[in-house]
């Protein structure tokens, strides 16, 4: 018998895409020294720091935010500051880091312009810090003597729902002098903690929850994968401590159960080397 330890498990989560959300861009709403810009409207809860957002204009013609950009739209990494400025970083990593020297350089264009944001994603991102998780599946049994006979074999079998906990250290980001400050690109429990109180966007995402996962990438692993909102998230503060956050979630759509090789990769066919699924940047062979 193969018995396996809690430490072969995990969680990534997909940050979830949203509608677009029109802004106003007025002369002085850029500053190009601090390369960072703010909008007339408000974005404190609409967008979440390390977001893969589209930048487009409204009209179509050329985004005059961006320097040296002269398309109508751009994609890339988002950054907000505690007073709703927004910075533009082309990776994940440096988006959440925040750092001036690390953003996209802008223009403050003399004349108004207004453009749409869009919250996108294409890939999962490991949640760091966590020291355990449950996750649980019901199924809810559905009268159907009282339904007619083309509803029954629809609903005979119950309707399936799942919802969980994660437990997890308090982390908000890295700090420069912190010696495990690497480019790992992990999310952290502060964004499930915004993102329970995010409206405009919604509070949803999707979550493959690993009870096994062997460390060789193209080997076999065990999870569910499943679209979840998050319901409640409490912070434990104690002198003697270390800070902790609990977070509750429920599925909103169907969930699987799935064994086998993550579609992170893709094997090859000479049975050995392994392909990163094509995200329309890159194409990377990674041997044995």
């Amino acid at each position: 018998m193969t018995v396996y330890l809690g430490d072969s498990g995990g969680i990534e989560i997909e940050r979830t895409s949203g509608e677009p959300v029109r802004l106003t861009l007025l002369s002085g709403d850029v500053s190009t020294a601090k390369r960072r810009f703010s909008p007339e409207e408000d974005v404190l809860g609409v967008f979440i720091s390390g977001d893969q957002v589209d930048i487009a204009t409204v009209d179509g013609s050329e985004l005059h935010l961006i320097d040296g950009h002269g398309y109508p739209d751009w994609r890339g990494f988002i950054f907000v500051d505690a007073l709703g400025g927004l910075r533009l970083f082309n990776t994940f990593q440096k988006a959440i880091a925040g750092e001036m020297q690390n953003a996209v350089a802008l223009v403050d264009w003399p004349s108004r312009q207004n453009i749409t944001i869009t919250t996108r994603s294409d890939n999962f991102t490991p949640l760091a810090k966590i020291t355990s998780y449950d996750f649980t599946t019901e199924r809810e049994t559905v009268r159907t003597d009282i339904l007619g006979s083309q509803f029954v074999q629809q609903y005979e079998a119950g309707l399936i729902s799942g919802q969980g906990t994660i437990n997890c250290f308090w982390e908000w980001q890295y700090q420069l002098c912190d010696p495990e400050n690497q480019a790992t690109g992990v999310e952290f429990s502060a964004y499930l903690a915004r993102l329970c109180v995010r409206i405009t966007q919604g509070a949803d995402f999707i979550g493959r929850f690993f009870v096994y996962k062997d460390r060789n990438p193209g080997t076999n692993s065990v999870w569910h994968e499943a679209r979840c909102v998050i319901t409640s998230v409490s912070i434990s503060v104690d002198v003697d401590q270390a800070i902790t956050s609990t977070i509750e979630f429920v599925t909103t759509d169907q969930f699987k159960l799935l064994t086998g090789v993550p579609p992170a990769y893709l094997l090859q066919e000479d049975g050995i080397s392994l392909i990163l699924q094509e995200d329309g940047v890159s194409r990377i062979i990674v041997a044995d």
